[in-house]
């Protein structure tokens, strides 16, 4: 009997009922918070329809165990039963999105509960400890986890069979596994409690997100949710390799927050960090694995609320630097920050030539290099800078056509009467010679080392990760000069160590995203390898004008 209810029971579960419900009323609550189909969206989406709504989810679970029991099954069929209706709930067939519905059922949890024969006083320790732990902690995500919790105890040690102890324990692994994000957040401190306002889009708040990922194991450990696996990994008993193998196999996840931001017309612009932790060398070895995060990353960003969604270091080259994520997700608006940064590049070189001017250098004698030059934004500078130095060292990795590139600059100097010696080579070597270098690679390690560097020469990096090591600071008089940082306006600061110095700076691309979040400029954004000027020249602009300051 158990068996043939066991596939009614998942259908009744499986039926989309807060979701009719929401849609019947304009809204699709899929896309509209974190707690999609969740108590706290239908409480803000919903207003009284949330009543309705929760007691459709409730007899979800209940009325499966009610024809159970009017059918005689025994405790352990009952509990079958719910764990059916409750597996329907998370994974209906009738919804087939592109990912999965974040439905967490705490409606049908209690009305399994309100089905299960079981005597006054064991019944209520599951509502009593759901309502402990929010009383003690405010989030209601752990008080619906109570209910499974607390049923699990009651049939650990309430004298029941083993099979009413492994459905209670599918129960809770269930629960368990659903709310996993809200756990994570939790201890990243990026939940919202029940009674707070959530982070979503309003006429005084604009709500982006930011693909980020680990440069480095100690990257990894700054999130809560994975700072426990530091000392397995310090005492040897987990190796890097099983870490890198993990990380493979988790969906994006929210880490953090850049909050406080609010620019100079008086909006606060909210930032969703979130995290696929693919180290850098595991995004170019495994393109399709990337693209595949970055595109849930996006949908992530979508169900988070984000209008926009930036691609940060490495993410900023995949799926054609972002073009396939836009396709895949048109919900939300995609960009690589190219512009922008671009836009600070394009600030920061005049300044940075005039200050070495200032040391009493004639520039038309100076050899300059730029490192990274089949790069859109590495040969952009060496374009920006070749008409004022003696000679400009290219270094690529594909000669052939850094030659072409080389060839085009000079011809194009020529008809301005301003040509330098241009070099196209592929050794990094050739930037010894170099009195100024200039460097903007997408290489996951360091590329310039103390070998390669002349003392007293002036380096403006780009690279993220930084391309020059940290022993080149100690080369004598050399001078490291990070590029594409912005210091955001208000009192900005991510949750995170972003590495760009302060907790108020960002690199200029995550600047980007926030822009166009707060302009709805989306039409600027940056996509593919081509970066128009006039959007370059937008961002400088709007940048300026809303309070965004490149740190030199």
């Amino acid at each position: 009997m158990t068996a043939l209810l066991l596939p009614l029971a998942y259908l009744v579960g499986a039926l989309p009922l807060g979701h009719w419900l929401a849609r019947r009323r304009g809204v699709d609550l899929r896309t509209a918070s974190p707690y999609t189909l969740g108590l706290e969206s239908a409480l803000r989406r919903l207003g009284l329809g949330l009543l309705l709504s929760f007691l459709l989810d409730f007899l979800k679970g209940y009325l499966p165990l009610l024809l159970g029991r009017a059918l005689g099954l025994d405790l352990a069929g009952l509990l079958a039963l719910g764990v059916a209706a409750y597996l329907g709930h998370l994974y209906p067939l009738f919804l087939r999105d592109p990912w999965p519905l974040r439905a967490k059922g705490a409606g049908v949890l209690l009305g399994i509960l309100s089905g299960l024969p079981l005597p006054p006083a064991l019944g209520l320790v599951p509502v009593a400890l759901g309502l402990a732990l929010y009383a003690l902690t405010g989030y209601a995500s752990l008080a619906a986890l109570g209910l499974p919790l607390g049923l699990l105890g009651v049939t650990l040690f309430g004298g029941f069979g083993l099979g009413e102890k492994l459905s209670a324990l599918a129960l809770f692994l269930l629960a368990l596994w659903r709310y996993k994000e809200n756990l994570g957040r939790i201890l990243d401190g990026t939940e919202p409690r029940l009674g707070e306002p959530l982070p979503l889009p309003s006429g005084k708040q604009v709500v982006c997100a930011f693909l980020i990922h680990p440069l480095t194991l100690e990257d990894l450990w700054q999130s809560p949710r994975f700072r426990w696996l530091r000392p397995l990994v310090r005492l040897g008993l987990l190796k890097r390799e099983w870490i890198e193998r993990l990380a493979e196999r988790f969906r994006p996840m929210k880490v953090g927050e850049v909050r406080g931001v609010r620019t100079a017309d008086g909006r606060e612009v909210l930032c969703h960090l979130i995290s696929a932790p693919l180290f850098p060398h595991q995004i170019k070895a495994k393109p399709e694995l990337a693209v595949r995060r970055a595109i849930q990353g996006a949908r992530l960003a979508k169900e988070l609320g984000a209008t926009v969604v930036g691609l940060g270091a490495f993410w900023s080259v995949v799926g054609e630097k972002g073009k396939r994520v836009q396709e895949a997700v048109p919900g939300i608006e995609v960009t690589n920050g190219g512009a922008y940064t671009a836009g600070t590049v394009r600030a920061a070189i005049p300044r940075i030539l005039a200050h070495f001017a200032q040391s009493g250098k004639d520039l038309k004698g100076v050899t300059a290099a730029v490192v990274g030059a089949n790069g859109v934004v590495a040969f952009g500078i060496a374009r920006q800078i070749a008409p004022y130095v003696g000679k400009l060292v290219l270094v690529g990795r594909d000669l052939k056509r850094l030659e072409r590139a080389a060839e085009s600059l000079r011809k194009n100097l020529e008809r301005k009467g301003e040509v330098p010696e241009i070099l196209a080579t592929t050794e990094i070597a050739a930037i010894r010679e170099a009195d100024l270098v200039f460097t903007a690679t997408s290489d996951p390690a360091p590329v310039i080392y103390p070998e390669h560097v002349k003392p007293g020469a002036w380096i403006y990096d780009e690279g993220v990760p930084p391309d020059v090591h940290p022993s080149v600071r100690e080369v004598p008089g050399v001078r490291v000069i990070p590029g594409g940082v912005v210091r955001l306006p208000g009192e900005a600061r991510a949750t995170l160590d972003l590495h760009f110095g302060a907790p108020d700076q960002v690199p200029a691309c995550l600047a980007e995203t926030m822009i166009l979040a707060a302009e709805e400029a989306f039409d600027r954004k940056s996509l593919g390898g081509e970066v128009k000027a006039e959007n370059i020249q937008f961002f400088v602009e709007r940048a300026e004008a809303l309070g965004f300051r490149v740190v030199e």
